[in-house]
């Protein structure tokens, strides 16, 4: 992702080359991390323990209180609708420059700050904030209608998140590859047509559309169920182990292959910095946008193609030839893909995060200062500083990937005969070895 009068190159985060300890020493280390928890998980793990839909421990109830009542899901809607409000005036109203927040808002405080990291903290708040889905249930509540019946009836389950991954990979399309991608223009038609899309969607299948076709909800969801904050099926808001709500999901179809855009769209971030694929698109014939296309479908690919064929090893060690075990193994994918997201994106979401704040003072670049940030004369880099930044991405990255183990474990003991649950889990560990090496090498080498 590139801003707009060359601003700032995202696909990249600053300061690898200078690691506190040999690289090869990370990667060693990282691999390590791995293989042991693998064998701990196997030694003292012999039955499935997360289970999300009905452990946990239950919040005072005033607390739970506050998060049923009508007033707080409101303040949430209101929140949503004056933030998309401002960023399309800003988008709007404002010059297409540099200076105009729109692109910083998009890219770096939703995509990263509010899709990722606010969702794995406090839960799915895009599903509360999303003003597509507040327009959606306030009209159907003044004509009387059920929000969850559109003019067609229900969302087909046979549809599952299929929509979802597609409009993921248009907007990592418009992110990493899109011409003139920060430019507001491209961003008013973007986002334009993405609404109308979905309100269409919403008004003929109902709001179950937004759950399974919104890209954005979809994967703020994905990543919510990483908190440590959720509810129980019951209904029982609960404090509980960070992977319970992926255990808990409901696995529906299309769901590899949303995680696979997730995790795959950042891995190819990191390779289109790479020297070796930037010589490749300058010497190609083809357009850069042509090569940039082929190149984000073919690690997504790459990601789905070896997490399938992993599956279906682990069904034939494991002497269990399940239906849709992909399926079955892809919420292993989520924490992986948080790590990296956290990992490449760090250093984006920190430096220019601020600037962005910075901007959103003067929306129209007249000068103004409203929300009195604009006089913010320097940013904080303390925490993407060479020494502090490399540690933190391998940690990052690591610590996803030992997640992923972890709840691919707890997955295979639960669906594998005992005798054979730790031998099915070995492709599984292989792949995400793979992953981890190449997600390190990416991190560190462009």
């Amino acid at each position: 992702m590139s801003w707009h009068h060359g601003e700032l190159l995202a696909h990249g985060v600053g300061g690898r080359g200078d690691l506190p300890v040999p690289f090869t020493l990370a990667l060693l280390g990282a691999v390590t991390a791995l293989v042991v928890s693998f064998v701990m998980l196997a030694w003292r793990w012999p039955e499935p323990r997360l289970r999300g839909a009905t452990t946990g421990r239950a919040v005072p109830s005033w607390f739970a209180d506050l998060l049923r009542s009508p007033e707080w899901l409101g303040a949430w809607q209101v929140v949503g609708l004056v933030a998309v409000a401002y960023t399309a005036y800003a988008a709007f109203a404002g010059p297409d420059i540099s200076l105009n927040p729109t692109a910083g808002i998009v890219y770096v405080l939703f995509w990263v700050g509010t899709l990722a990291v606010a969702s794995a903290l406090l839960g799915p708040v895009w599903r509360r904030l999303n003003p597509l889905r507040t327009i959606q249930q306030r009209l159907w509540q003044l004509l009387r209608r059920d929000p969850h019946e559109g003019l067609l009836g229900r969302y087909p389950a046979r549809l599952g998140y299929w929509p979802a991954a597609l409009f993921l990979l248009c907007f990592v399309w418009l992110e990493l590859i899109g011409p003139e991608r920060a430019s507001t223009v491209t961003l008013r038609w973007w986002f334009g047509g993405y609404a109308v899309l979905q309100l269409i969607g919403a008004a003929l299948l109902g709001s179950s559309w937004f759950t399974h076709a919104d890209g954005f909800e979809v994967l703020s969801s994905l990543f919510g169920r990483l908190s440590v904050l959720g509810r129980r099926d019951d209904g029982v808001v609960v404090l509980r182990h960070p992977l319970a709500g992926l255990d808990q999901m409901v696995l529906e179809p299309g769901l590899v292959a949303t995680v696979s855009v997730m995790l795959g769209s950042t891995a190819y971030d990191g390779f289109s910095a790479n020297l070796a694929w930037v010589n490749v698109q300058q010497s190609s014939s083809l357009p850069k946008t042509v090569t940039g296309t082929l190149g984000l479908l073919a690690v997504i690919g790459f990601v789905a193609a070896t997490f399938v064929l992993a599956s279906w090893l682990c069904g034939v060690l494991g002497d269990d030839r399940l239906p849709h075990l992909a399926r079955q193994f892809a919420p292993s994918l989520v924490p992986i893909a948080f790590g990296y997201v956290l990992a490449h994106y760090w250093s984006l979401l920190i430096l220019e995060g601020q600037r962005t704040v910075v901007k959103m003072s003067d929306p129209l670049g007249d000068g103004s200062n409203w929300f009195g940030t604009g006089t913010a004369g320097f940013v904080n880099d303390s925490l993407i500083r060479p020494a502090v930044l490399a540690p933190l991405q391998v940690l990052f990255v690591v610590t996803g990937h030992v997640l992923g183990i972890v709840l691919a474990h707890d997955r295979a003991v639960a669906l594998f005969p005992h005798r054979h649950a730790v031998r099915g889990q070995l492709p599984m560990l292989a792949v995400m070895v793979v992953y981890t090496l190449g997600g390190l090498l990416l991190l560190f080498s462009s």
